[in-house]
């Protein structure tokens, strides 16, 4: 079988695009599709596969694998990508709200991506202590549509993310799930610089969406730091994060950045 594809990256996070709204790609196919054209070198290369989905209720929904082949609830940037991508397909026009295993979100595309709507995110009454690689951590933990492990750094270029983040991926206070791993530090003007361990990846990756959303709501709610949050990426590239504090809740939440379409092209499944 032919199969067609985008290649898109939203601050640096790649991803593979394909239009299944017809089905022809079975579910049990997926996996087998995923790590091996994920696979930097030798497939085309990227941190996920999206695959577009017809939902009777929504505009379309999404079916997201990690490159190691694992499904996750949410991504912020790969959800700015497949709102790009269903505009220029024609499933969605300029606002669309599509299904996710983390819930709907809403999204509207900008003249350089989209701001998407993210679920309310339950902040955390305090850190866990985390002994990891003989550091004894704060880790602020909080889910903003997948899970992530929130820490504060002095000096962000100089962590060791691949095997600090590592560590607190598969920390016991964290199992069965894991988590993904954000470290952060002020940025001189205003903002953040965050760096991101992610979970399914097993790597540090030039941007995560829902972790630039963790990062800055634990940020504004335990640092000072006012809303809305810029956050400067791995890859060089700026998020904006808006919410609304509550006592408990992070409401009204948004992401906006870029969405860039890197290349279109094709690949020959012949097992399908």
């Amino acid at each position: 079988m032919k199969i067609t594809f985008d290649k898109m990256e939203g601050a640096g996070n790649d991803f593979i695009l394909i239009d299944n709204r017809s089905g022809e790609i079975p579910d049990a196919s997926k996996n087998g599709l995923v790590v091996p054209y994920c696979r930097r070198g030798q497939g085309i290369g990227a941190d996920g596969v999206i695959f577009l989905q017809p939902d009777a209720e929504f505009d379309f929904s999404w079916d997201f694998y990690n490159s190691d082949g694992s499904k996750a609830e949410m991504c912020g940037n790969g959800a700015r990508c497949v709102a790009r991508f269903a505009h220029k397909i024609g499933a969605a026009g300029r606002d669309m709200t599509f299904r996710t295993i983390a819930g709907p979100i809403k999204a509207t595309l900008t003249e350089r991506g989209a701001k998407v709507q993210l679920a309310d995110v339950r902040l955390p009454a305090q850190p866990l202590r985390v002994r990891a690689l003989d550091l004894d951590l704060d880790a602020w933990f909080l889910n903003s549509g997948v899970p992530h492990a929130v820490i504060a750094v002095d000096d962000v270029a100089s962590v060791a993310v691949k095997t600090l983040g590592a560590a607190v991926r598969h920390h016991e206070r964290f199992a069965p799930a894991g988590t993904n791993v954000d470290f952060f530090m002020p940025r001189a003007g205003g903002g953040i610089v965050v760096r991101t361990y992610e979970r399914g990846v097993e790597g540090e990756t030039l941007a995560c969406g829902t972790g630039a959303v963790a990062t800055a709501i634990v940020a504004s709610f335990f640092f000072g730091h006012a809303a809305p949050v810029t956050v400067l990426t791995r890859g060089g590239e700026e998020l904006k994060v808006y919410f609304t504090i509550t006592e408990e809740t992070a409401a009204e939440v948004f992401l906006e950045g870029g969405a860039r379409l890197v290349f279109s092209g094709w690949f020959d499944a012949p097992d399908l």
